[in-house]
């Protein structure tokens, strides 16, 4: 059964604001989004026809500050899909104590069929129709799935020059040429080895011991599975959209990386010791930690009881539905949620956003410092209310992330 995102993010909402006794004036506004902008994007292609996309953006809450979130090109992307990713972002800033609110996008195109000018177009296009609710002060994109550092330049130049000047704070994630920052490219998946490190470390179990599993192979999958391979790590299965592939003895990540990064899908691979698999057969291989890092609603009520994992790392936002959760929780899988784990991304976008803005930029060593300070306070944050109240992490991340909303809401009230 194919599950509407919006509807499990109102059902998480639903579920925190029954644990920490939410006003339910306050849990009805958070389940609405501020405002969603549906726009048609026309694009003359390079054979001269016409083709209309649909684009979307949508602001969740901004009471914290101006909206942030990621600009994703799929052929799945619908409203309600960007509704509930702009939501997990208001709560992922809000978690991080980041001054930003929750935003998202996306454009319902199959980004592989366009040629390099058709992307261009359509990307410039889209910037146009969305440009009145973007700004440094109003709304930062992001990469998201199929964009990129490219995607953000020229989505940059196209705001910058509507403007009559560079505005390079109008996004992040763009090259480091024109403002972009250092480590952003890595962040997300070095967010989740700190956090994944530091919930080892309160398990005493030494991560390099440990079989990996990884769904997702793109930026977020790619990085993490590169980082934990260099720990000494062994990655049993790794996937992509056309499949996965599994090896007992542990997979050779650095090879496969060169191959997916010249374009190649993983099931091309020519290694015959590799085992071809589903990306259904992969979440349900015997392993220590499972990495959802590719699309919303993998895990569910249908596969959850053959989870076999000790630790689920959400790479992903949204990979695991409510009631899978429950079944995960009570099976004693841990699952680090993707609004603490997969933080990472946002949290060096933020100081992308921040560097623009002074025009003062950081090394590498300070990106990284800075990224573990933020991520591991908001975990030991989470892993406190955990214990205490003997909760799921998600369900504490959740309470911590909707308090400060609930706070923040309270003292600016509702105008007029």
């Amino acid at each position: 059964m194919e599950l509407n995102p919006f509807d499990v993010v109102k059902r998480q909402i639903d579920i925190v604001a029954k644990e920490m006794g939410l006003d339910p004036n306050i849990t009805k506004y958070l389940k609405r989004v501020e405002r969603a902008l549906i726009v048609s994007i026309p694009i003359i292609m390079d054979d001269g026809s016409l083709q209309i996309f649909d684009g979307y953006r949508v602001h969740h809450l901004t009471v914290r500050g101006p909206g942030k979130g990621g600009i994703r090109y799929s052929p799945e992307v619908t409203l309600d899909e960007v509704k509930a990713l702009a939501t997990w972002m208001t709560w992922k800033c809000s978690l991080l104590k980041l001054p930003l609110g929750g935003a998202k996008g996306g454009v319902c195109v199959d980004p592989r069929k366009l040629s390099r000018g058709e992307l261009e177009r359509l990307t410039r296009r889209y910037t146009s129709e969305i440009i009145n609710i973007i700004g440094p002060d109003i709304d930062v994109p992001a990469p998201d799935v199929n964009t990129n550092a490219q995607v953000m330049a020229w989505i940059m130049d196209t705001y910058s020059m509507n403007k009559g000047r560079s505005i390079p704070g109008v996004v992040t994630g763009k090259p480091i040429e024109i403002g972009g920052s250092v480590g952003r490219e890595s962040a997300t998946g070095m967010g989740l080895f700190y956090v994944l490190e530091a919930m080892y470390e309160k398990l005493n179990i030494i991560l390099k011991t440990q079989s990996i599993v990884i769904q997702g192979f793109g930026n977020v999958g790619g990085w993490i599975a590169r980082i934990l391979y260099e720990h000494g790590c062994k990655i049993l299965a790794v996937s992509d959209i056309s499949g996965g592939i599994f090896y007992p003895d542990g997979l050779e990540i650095d090879k496969l990386l060169d191959w997916t990064q010249k374009g190649n899908y993983l099931k091309d691979y020519s290694d015959k010791r590799y085992k071809l698999i589903t990306n259904e057969e992969l979440l349900t291989i015997e392993c220590d930690i499972l990495i959802p890092a590719a699309l919303e609603n993998q895990i569910t009520q249908d596969n959850a009881h053959n989870i076999k994992s000790k630790i689920v790392l959400e790479g992903a936002n949204g990979p695991t539905s409510p009631k899978a959760d429950k079944i995960l929780f009570d099976k004693g899988i841990h699952v680090i949620p993707d609004i603490l784990a997969n933080a990472g991304g946002v949290c060096v976008s933020y100081f992308e956003y921040v560097q623009d803005i002074r025009a003062y930029f950081w090394d590498i060593d300070r990106i990284n410092r800075e990224l573990k300070r933020i991520l591991l306070e908001a975990f030991e944050e989470v892993y406190k209310v955990t214990k205490e109240r003997k909760i799921a992490l998600r369900t504490a991340a959740y309470i911590i992330s909707v308090s400060r909303i609930a706070k923040a809401i309270e003292l600016r009230g509702f105008f007029p």
